[in-house]
């Protein structure tokens, strides 16, 4: 069975080789044909669904922190790529977080067996999107001859895979009743149409675009359950569906953040043909050369992503034991969860712009303006002000006496 430290070092391999040519394909911004066939080679795809999904030969997929790393690593080579296998991940979480148990392992077996890269929008995403005026899905039952079937209809626009994935998780209203559900589509349909995003300003490589629905056939187990977009109405563990999303966001942010630091310490070195010294000798004295104002802003940027680094892992260890609690959880646990999840997102978006943006000062070259790019609509959340005040309700209050949201 492949342990987590041969995950991981496939994809420190896989990093290696997107980072040989990342600055040539951002400016391409060509759909990730090419990029989705290295994931594929490389069976990260496959290893990213959850802890013991159905159907795999060695019994299970990856724990959460554990996919969260291996993403982290992706991202800080491309940050399409690591948002790209971030939303999978999440994603084939979908049947667990909204389905009926006695669907759940059937319909993971059959993700597994055929290899599904997972892409979508469950209603909660929030990120790097458009207002979803008009980007409303509705499901209908299907007329006579299909009883007992339905018809999709609308667009949306999604952040990753639209041209690349093998199943969309979406939300729909439910025409009949005007509740939200959850539904899977095959993408494969002749109903299905696709347009790529091809001017975007960062992630360009993620395969963002609008996929529209006209008459889609969804079969009933197709509808996965009720959409979780009230906190107050929906089961707890199914509110966990966009705060698995926003902390892997955070991972996807941070890992672009500790790229772009890498990126400029290598040029700052070839630059100033710095050669190699010890902890203890930094600490005495500045090497030869260097320039004191340099080490500065080296350091300050280095101590920003270290402490995001610190609450984003916080966040990761008690979201890897809220999945593990699965629909067992309460309306307690999933506000203390969702707390270090909005701490992990602000303090990440703080830290990963300022590197972003210290860097362009600190290291000149060229495609070094990507990070910056992908940071910004990675980052792209609107402001930090709700966050800021949910924290300030789960400290005073506890999650219990004020309602917050997340």
């Amino acid at each position: 069975m492949a342990t987590p430290e041969f995950w991981m070092r496939v994809g420190r391999e896989l990093g290696d080789d997107l980072a040989t040519d990342a600055p040539d394909r951002d400016r391409a911004g060509k759909p990730p044909y090419d990029e989705v066939a290295r994931l594929r080679d490389s069976g990260l795809p496959a290893a990213l669904v959850p802890p013991g999904a159905e159907g795999r030969g060695t019994g299970g997929g990856m724990g959460w922190a554990d996919a969260c790393a291996v993403v982290r690593r992706i991202a800080a080579a491309d940050g399409s790529m690591g948002e790209l296998l971030g939303r999978h991940h999440v994603l084939s979480w979908s049947a667990r977080f909204f389905a009926a148990p006695e669907h759940v392992c059937a319909l993971e077996a059959r993700a597994v067996h055929e290899q599904w890269l997972w892409a979508g929008d469950t209603g909660q995403d929030g990120v790097d999107g458009p207002s979803r005026v008009g980007d409303c899905l509705v499901l209908a039952p299907a007329p006579a001859p299909a009883p007992g079937g339905f018809l999709l209809n609308g667009r949306r626009t999604l952040a990753t895979a639209v041209d690349v994935a093998d199943r969309f998780v979406l939300d729909a209203v439910c025409a009949s009743t005007g509740d939200s559900v959850v539904v899977l589509v095959d993408p494969r349909h002749p109903g299905v149409g696709r347009t790529p995003l091809t001017d975007r300003f960062g992630q360009r490589l993620a395969g963002a675009g609008t996929v529209r629905f006209d008459d889609v056939p969804i079969g009933v187990d197709d509808v996965l359950g009720a959409a979780a977009l009230d906190e107050d109405t929906a089961a707890p563990f199914a509110t966990v569906a966009p705060l698995a999303l926003r902390l892997m966001l955070a991972h996807v942010a941070l890992g672009v953040a500790e790229g772009a630091l890498a990126e400029a310490r290598e040029l700052s070195l070839a630059a100033s043909h710095a050669r190699p010294r010890g902890a203890t000798e930094y600490l005495l004295a500045p090497p030869p050369g260097a320039d004191a104002d340099l080490l500065l802003a080296f350091g300050e940027l280095a101590l920003a992503v270290h402490g995001a680094s610190a609450v984003v892992e916080r966040a990761t260890t008690a979201m890897a034991k809220t999945l593990w609690t699965g629909r067992a959880l309460d309306a307690r646990g999933r506000a203390d969860t969702a707390a270090l999840v909005a701490a992990a997102g602000a303090v990440t978006d703080r830290a990963a712009l300022r590197a972003g943006e210290g860097i362009l000062e600190l290291a000149e070259a060229d495609g070094l303006d990507r990070f910056w790019r992908n940071i910004r609509v990675l980052t792209g959340r609107g402001p930090t002000g709700p966050a800021l005040r949910a924290i300030g309700d789960h400290f005073l209050y506890g999650g219990g006496a004020s309602p917050a949201r997340w």
